[in-house]
């Protein structure tokens, strides 16, 4: 399963890789999600981890698997026996950044979890690309 959800933040790419990457920030501009922990190392890096809380859900510890400098933000977590990816992905464009945010799902469940949440992990991103178009704004303002 692959959800996916990309728009235009009014700032510029430094700003939104700013945000993207300060995690332990999240629940104070991000209603998806309620605590951040950075484990040890932190998720600065290829390698680092933090333990994080959303609505609904027990808390992950999502590990990063790949860390490009102003560019992709992807990590892991592991749920119910599946393998879920959330990737970040910034790239300038006029009058901003492009924020592609996006989940993958993989192992024996990811259909029928596709079924019974796919339309909510649209939404989340949707919500969360939406968070970070506001917070943006608020650091540039």
């Amino acid at each position: 399963m692959l959800r996916e959800h990309s728009t235009l933040v009014d700032a510029a790419p430094a700003v939104v890789w700013r945000l993207t990457t300060d995690v332990e920030r999240w629940p104070t501009f991000m209603p998806t999600v309620q605590a951040v922990t950075p484990l040890d190392p932190p998720p600065s890096q290829v390698g680092g981890s933090a333990r994080v809380k959303q609505p609904g859900q027990s808390a992950a510890v999502w590990t990063v698997t790949r860390f490009e400098p102003m560019t992709e933000f992807t990590w892991e977590t592991r749920r119910m026996g599946m393998r879920m990816v959330g990737r970040h992905r910034l790239a300038p464009e006029a009058g901003g950044t492009r924020n592609t945010l996006s989940i993958e799902v993989h192992g024996a469940g990811a259909g029928l979890f596709a079924v019974l949440f796919g339309g909510l992990i649209a939404r989340v991103l949707r919500q969360e690309n939406e968070a970070f178009q506001r917070a943006a704004g608020q650091v540039a303002a």
